[in-house]
């Protein structure tokens, strides 16, 4: 309060005296001033601050000041009243300390002497506890050490041991005890400093180890991407091998599901699958080593898989499993997308295919023995995956590449190739139906080419050929023929030596490339695993598409060509002849190739006696068609003279260029003796009509306007002519005067203009009796327009002869009658 006092005081301004402020304070004033005194004695000094200020806000601070006076004067008062009420006590007190202090003195004389004493004395004692606990602390040091000892010494074997495994690079045990050691060890070995750099190092070198491990597994996917086509190499020729074996031993199911990898003694870990096969490094792959050496058990000899196991293992201790699977998987996508591309040339050689195949082989293998020796690194349903991308791949590549091939030879070599590689695989227990299907489809490729390279075959066969029979000189000679061809004629067994074969050299040789070509078909239908029937089907099917459009194809462009003579016409219709009767032997030879006798339901015929007979039937008509068109070469030579009189003399001879026709028929028809009956008679049949055509054309020509009876003479001359070529028979086999009967037309109209025979004509035309039945009226009206247009000409003075008169009126008069006989016909 007297603090709180002062301050208000020191705080006071001058004021006036208080006697006077006094009379002035209201009673409401006193009442303040008396709760400011009472909050500054109750409040702290550091909190009146306020207090004052509202002090100093009103009017009569220095009333207030007065009865601040008052009060600390008040206060003094009190204070001074309890000092003198406790003095006495205090004298007291201050007396007998000083008492005490002496007492004091004394006593702590007496300490002193007594604390002397009792060191001297305790000294020693102190002395030999000292060295006691010392003795304590140090065997307590040492037992301590001990425990210590006893609980890092295997710590730091442990990691001696650990650094030695690194060293060796057997990683997977390092990994072991690399855990170990973190979890067992190193805990109970305590905090201290060296387990402390232990433990900051144990992530580092599980970081190491992974990161080895990984780049090991790099190298030997890298190694088995480089090494796969001698991988595949392997496998194949073990599959070659085993087939073989197969065929000369008895058939014998395929091992499934590769159950050579076990047998050929690649799980190396006492045959536990899914281990580490070896702690030390043997090399990825001993491809460098093992290629001279051909007695490999199996391909996967070829290859360490310790790189892929022991990375499995580590990064499945490490929680990495799903990890190390999708990049294993990933890797071998991508290595297979590779293997699975072709180079874009490998069409051009076997070698190319074989690279490719050898490749995808290896990569399966791989596989495959992976699928088998781990615990779900790569599982079936990822390889059956894999496999169908790659079978798609590999036939889309095949389809593309076996395309470009125009060689029969490489197709089937490409085709064993294949089949061979779909063995393989099918061993692996991979479905392979894909690429037989795809194989019965370059089947029909193969046939393609072989159908070309017939063509060309056959094509030189024919060219090369001279068209005449095989002369034969010796037995020896004629064996060698009928070795060739299947020739059955007892008649021509009896003739002696030197004789001739009916046929050409094309017909042994055609027969002969038949045989190749069917040879050549059940080449590629070997080992397809088709039954003997498929096969029998799909050889009969080719071998038809061979004759009906290779062969016939050729022996049209044979027939056809320019240049072809009679004679060779002839000789082609003889060779088809004897082709078309060893038909049934070449039935024959293919049910023997293939065991599937040709009576078999469904068995495809041959269409060989087809073929055979068109280009006969093309050869005959060939033989007509250049026949006539020689007939045309000499009636081009015709030279009538429309306008001759009519011969008083003897009857005129033929004409020279008829004379060499016939001559010239006469030769050609006795070289058609060795045809068919019928072929010879046809072609003689087809000469006449095709001349007594002709003639008659010539008779009709319009640009003849005129003809006259003289003409007419000479015309029927040579008629006759050709009657007599008819009689005489240049062929055999015509019944009576069959052969006449080319004529009649021209015959029957002869006569009735060289008889004047119109009324009976006239009279009996439409009768089945008439004597003029073939002579068409329009025939008739248009050749006797021509002799009237000639009698008009020449007759310039027939007006004054009436028998001239008389004759140009009857030809009027049967003029007009003619055409009232066609307008009738016409009406009719």
């Amino acid at each position: 309060m007297t603090h709180g006092a002062q301050i208000v005081r020191s705080a006071q301004p001058s004021s006036g005296p208080s006697g006077t402020r006094c009379g002035m304070v209201s009673v409401e004033t006193a009442a303040e001033h008396e709760r400011i005194l009472r909050e500054i004695e109750s409040t702290d000094t550091n909190c009146i601050g306020p207090t004052l200020r509202s002090v100093y806000d009103g009017q009569e601070h220095g009333l207030f000041m007065d009865k601040l006076d008052a009060r600390i004067r008040n206060h003094d008062r009190e204070i001074e009243k309890m000092c003198n009420h406790h003095f006495q006590g205090f004298v007291d007190s201050i007396t007998e300390l000083l008492k005490v202090r002496g007492e004091a003195q004394k006593l702590k004389s007496q300490v002193t002497e007594t604390n002397r004493s009792l060191q001297g004395d305790g000294k020693e004692l102190m002395s030999s506890m000292e060295e006691l606990r010392q003795c304590r602390v140090q065997q307590r040091n040492i037992a301590t050490t001990m425990d210590k000892l006893t609980l890092c010494l295997p710590v730091l074997e442990m990691y001696a041991r650990l650094q030695e495994q690194m060293e060796a690079k057997r990683y997977y045990p390092a990994l072991r005890t690399l855990e170990q050691l973190e979890q067992t060890c190193l805990p109970r070995a305590g905090q201290y400093r060296f387990c402390t750099i232990m433990a900051e190092n144990i992530p580092k070198l599980r970081t190491q180890i992974r990161d080895t491990a990984m780049t090991q597994l790099k190298d030997f996917l890298e190694s088995i991407r480089k090494h796969s086509d001698k991988i595949g190499e392997t496998a194949i020729r073990q599959a070659q091998l085993q087939r073989s074996l197969d065929n000369s031993i008895s058939p014998v199911g395929r091992r499934p599901r590769g159950q050579a990898l076990a047998a050929a003694g690649v799980m190396q870990s006492n045959g536990q699958a899914g281990s580490p096969l070896s702690e030390l490094d043997s090399g990825i792959l001993d491809v460098e080593d093992g290629e001279e050496d051909d007695d490999v058990s199996g391909a996967q000899d070829l290859v360490d898989f310790s790189p892929v196991y022991r990375c499995l293992h580590i990064y499945t201790v490490l929680g990495l499993r799903d990890a190390f699977e999708s990049y294993y998987r990933k890797q071998r996508r991508k290595q297979a997308r590779l293997v699975l591309q072709p180079h874009s040339n490998m069409h051009e050689t076997l070698e190319g295919y074989r690279h490719y195949f050898n490749q995808i082989v290896g990569f399966f293998v791989v596989e495959d023995h992976v699928l088998h020796t781990t615990q779900g690194l790569v599982n079936r349903a990822y390889v059956e995956e894999l496999w169908e991308l790659a079978l798609s791949k590999i036939v889309a590549a095949l389809r593309t590449h076996s395309s470009y091939c125009d060689d029969p030879d490489l197709v089937l070599d490409l085709k064993n190739l294949i089949v061979l590689f779909a063995d393989t695989l099918q061993g692996y227990g991979f479905p392979v139906t894909q690429l037989f299907d795809m194989l019965l489809e370059m089947r029909e490729q193969y046939g393609e080419i072989l159908l070309k390279r017939w063509n060309i075959t056959f094509r030189q066969v024919l060219d090369q050929d001279n068209y005449s029979p095989i002369p034969v000189s010796s037995e020896q000679e004629y064996r060698h023929y009928t070795s060739q061809f299947p020739l059955q004629d007892p008649q021509l067994d009896k003739l002696p030596f030197p004789k001739k074969l009916p046929f050409s050299q094309f017909v042994p040789k055609v027969y002969c490339q038949l045989k190749e070509f069917i040879y050549a078909c059940l080449k590629y239908s070997e080992d397809l695993h088709l039954s003997s029937t498929e096969v029998d089907d799909m050889i009969r099917k080719s071998t038809n598409l061979l004759l009906t459009r290779t062969l016939s194809h050729c022996l049209q462009y044979a027939i056809k060509k320019k240049n072809v003579g009679l004679a060779e016409l002839v000789q082609v219709i003889i060779n088809t002849t004897h082709l078309e009767q060893s038909c049934h032997f070449l039935e024959e030879f293919i049910a023997n190739i293939t065991n599937v006798p040709p009576e078999t339901a469904n068995a495809t015929k041959l269409y060989g006696t087809s073929t055979f007979k068109d280009a006969r039937h093309a050869a005959e008509a060939e033989i007509y068609t250049s026949l006539n068109a020689k007939i045309d070469q000499f009636l081009q030579l015709a030279d009538y003279d429309w306008m001759a009189g009519v011969p008083t003399g003897a009857a005129p001879t033929a004409s020279d260029y008829l004379l060499d026709l016939m001559a010239f028929l006469k030769s050609t028809f006795s070289v058609f003796t060795n045809l068919p009956g019928k072929v010879a008679q046809t072609a003689c049949m087809s000469a006449c009509k095709h001349i007594s055509t002709s003639l008659m054309q010539l008779l009709l020509d319009p640009e003849v306007k005129q003809i006259s009876m003289g003409a007419l003479h000479q015309f029927n001359a040579d008629v006759h002519e050709c009657e007599g070529f008819a009689r005489a028979g240049p062929v055999a086999g015509f019944q009576g005067d069959t052969l006449l009967l080319a004529f009649s037309d021209l015959r029957q109209l002869l006569e009735l203009f060289t008889q004047w025979d119109w009324s009976s004509y006239l009279a009996d035309y439409g009768k089945a009796s008439c004597k003029y039945l073939r002579v068409n009226p329009h025939t008739a009206l248009a050749l006797l327009e021509k002799m009237r247009e000639s009698s008009r000409k020449n007759n310039v003075f027939a007006q004054f002869r009436k028998t001239d008169r008389d004759r140009q009126k009857l030809i009027d008069t049967v003029i007009k009658q003619l055409r009232n006989v066609i307008a009738q016909q016409q009406h009719t």
